[in-house]
């Protein structure tokens, strides 16, 4: 190696990025033990020294965070789920209260986003909303954090994921929906959502459903959970399949609102009335909930204070203060897709029978 080492050749020699080695040099929590005890040994051995007036400089905050949506297969050209339109108004605010501006553009899996806004220096950090397949998804997590980018991220709240995430309560609130409908005398509850890993959100959701029938001593037939993702035609297709199956179910707690409409929508067509004779609950509070015929029962996020829990846990790790995950609660929003005003006997009625 000739000529004064850079920070480039330790890159170059420990396979990370320039910013990773910068910010591990800097003692930067943001990088792993492991990644950092290994950079500062090649830094050694090459007799690197850090130049403070340059790093200063070229870490001046552009004062703008990235906010990146996932694009969603929607029945129009926005390709946002309308659930993280109410959020990113709540985003904006938040950022705007506290002197920072705000880059939004939807998430290109095929680009690497550090190098995109905050290798770049276009933002000081990034927002993530939406994921699609989290299995899938992991990688792109795992590359942020090794990279060493600020980031956090809407999501469940899981123990050694990558990175942070803010979250609502999704097991307590599928927990209130499935005890609600319980209430009201439903016993034949079905799911519609996918219940597995793949989409973590929903899975803690169809473990408070479950939870909340077998408190009560009823058990949960397989069959009445059937995979869906969150639109309206995937819970469309999901009540077709569940009549298809023949399952007897009185009432149906939908992972979100998208797919409960989808599904009372699908109800409607079989001439089944909602709520006389299927009670139906959805997940998130967007707008059309309410709009919906008959209006929409739903566990409602708390979208305002999530804007504002994101943008501030960003900012700690921009400033390399402590920061953690934040699980914030649900509320249950009760109108007239549940049946709470009809008379007992319509409530108490068998449910559907194939």
């Amino acid at each position: 190696m000739q000529g004064k080492p850079t920070s480039f050749d330790i890159a170059y020699l420990a396979g990370v990025s320039q910013p990773t080695v910068s910010r591990a040099l800097r003692g930067s929590p943001m990088v792993s033990l492991e990644t950092r005890k290994r950079i500062e040994a090649i830094a050694q051995q090459l007799n690197y020294k850090v130049d403070k007036n340059a790093s200063n400089l070229r870490f001046q905050h552009s004062h703008t965070l990235a906010l990146l949506l996932f694009e969603d297969p929607t029945p129009d050209e926005s390709q946002i789920n309308p659930f993280f339109l109410t959020m990113l108004g709540s985003i904006t605010r938040a950022c705007a209260n506290r002197g920072y501006d705000l880059l939004i553009s939807f998430q290109q899996m095929s680009s690497d986003w550090h190098q995109d806004y905050e290798d770049s220096r276009k933002a000081d950090g990034i927002i993530l909303l939406g994921y699609g397949d989290y299995l899938l998804y992991l990688s792109r997590l795992e590359k942020l954090v090794e990279h060493g980018t600020h980031f956090v991220r809407w999501g469940a709240v899981l123990a050694g994921q990558p990175g942070l995430s803010i979250g609502c309560d999704n097991f307590r609130g599928g927990y209130d929906a499935a005890r609600h409908l319980l209430g009201l005398g439903r016993t034949r509850i079905a799911f519609l959502g996918d219940g597995s890993n793949h989409y973590p959100e929903f899975m803690e959701r169809f473990r408070g459903y479950t939870e909340a029938i077998t408190t009560v001593g009823l058990s949960v037939d397989p069959a009445a959970q059937v995979n869906a993702i969150s639109t309206e035609q995937s819970g469309f297709e999901a009540a077709n399949e569940l009549l298809a199956r023949g399952v007897e179910f009185d009432a149906i707690v939908a992972a979100s609102d998208l797919i409960a409409m989808g599904a009372m929508r699908a109800l409607q067509e079989k001439q089944i009335e909602v709520p006389a004779q299927v009670s139906v609950v959805g997940f998130d509070d967007i707008p059309a909930a309410s709009l919906a015929n008959p209006p929409l029962t739903t566990v409602m996020q708390d979208t305002r204070r999530a804007g504002e829990v994101l943008v501030d846990t960003l900012l700690r790790l921009i400033s390399e203060e402590h920061a953690e995950g934040v699980v914030l609660p649900t509320r249950l929003v009760i109108r007239k897709s549940c049946g709470a005003d009809l008379p007992a006997p319509a409530r108490a009625a068998p449910g559907v029978r194939r």
